[in-house]
């Protein structure tokens, strides 16, 4: 995990993660700056290790960052493929465009890649078989995904807003889900996570039960109570949901 907090986060870095396999590495959104880069270089993760960059939506806090994965591409000619729907991909393109040196903005197409979806598609990133999915936010076009690992076992990544139950044939059974979780279901007065399209802990967590998951990962939260989130959003998870919480801190590595 990169990052684990919301949009307006500056004790921890935006929500974004990597996905290491036997065949690569894939990067989950990029946070909103050039951060991104100080988040892989403490996680010891060389950009050019990461060939495959999957963009949620086009939100600041998910998408910026992206602009700098594209540079350092472009700059250094290695490749990178960027997989997103067309609003992202468009965005991202006229942003290069824009503030890229042209002989760097040159390279798209040839060291970067866009690669644009649709609600279902299949494809490989990082080595691992993905399937995109609309997640039919009343928002912003988002896109979560599903991801085979190679022992057989399938993550669900449902992006940063409340679940659609036109998702479910994709979140049920997952062996782990991932799920934002904007704050504490006691703590919903003070941070407000209805009026800003989040869910709380206790509504993740009645989710995750619900959907028979054997694995709960919360993130892109609010960062007030960072020495204590961990705790507390596990003991309020672990009230209504059977399975294992986890609860990470920037720069944590989950073992799948």
């Amino acid at each position: 995990m990169l990052g684990t907090g919301n949009a307006l986060a500056t004790r921890c870095y935006n929500t974004c993660f990597t996905l290491h396999g036997k065949e690569g590495v894939l990067l989950v959104d990029a946070g909103g700056g050039n951060g991104i880069l100080t988040q892989l270089e403490k996680a010891e993760i060389p950009c050019e290790d990461i060939n495959d960059l999957f963009v949620t939506h086009a939100h600041t806090d998910h998408l910026l960052g992206c602009i700098w994965m594209i540079r350092m591409a472009l700059q250094f000619r290695y490749p990178l493929r960027v997989w997103s729907h067309k609003k992202v991909l468009d965005l991202l393109t006229d942003i290069c465009r824009q503030t890229l040196r042209p002989k760097d903005v040159a390279g798209i197409g040839t060291y970067v890649t866009m690669n644009y979806l649709s609600d279902g598609e299949q494809f490989e990133a990082g080595g691992f078989p993905i399937q995109c999915f609309d997640i039919h936010s009343t928002n912003e076009l988002q896109f979560g995904f599903t991801a085979k690992l190679s022992d057989g076992q399938r993550l669900c990544c449902l992006g940063d807003e409340p679940f659609s139950p036109q998702c479910r044939q994709y979140a049920e059974g997952a062996n782990w889900l991932m799920s934002e979780a904007f704050c504490l279901y006691q703590d919903r007065e003070q941070f407000q996570p209805y009026e800003k399209h989040h869910s709380t802990v206790l509504d993740a967590a009645r989710l995750a039960e619900e959907l028979g998951v054997g694995n709960l990962i919360l993130y892109h939260s609010v960062d007030k109570m960072l020495e204590t989130r961990k705790k507390r959003y596990t003991a309020e998870a672990e009230t209504i949901y059977s399975g294992r919480v986890w609860v990470p801190d920037d720069l944590e590595r989950i073992t799948l």
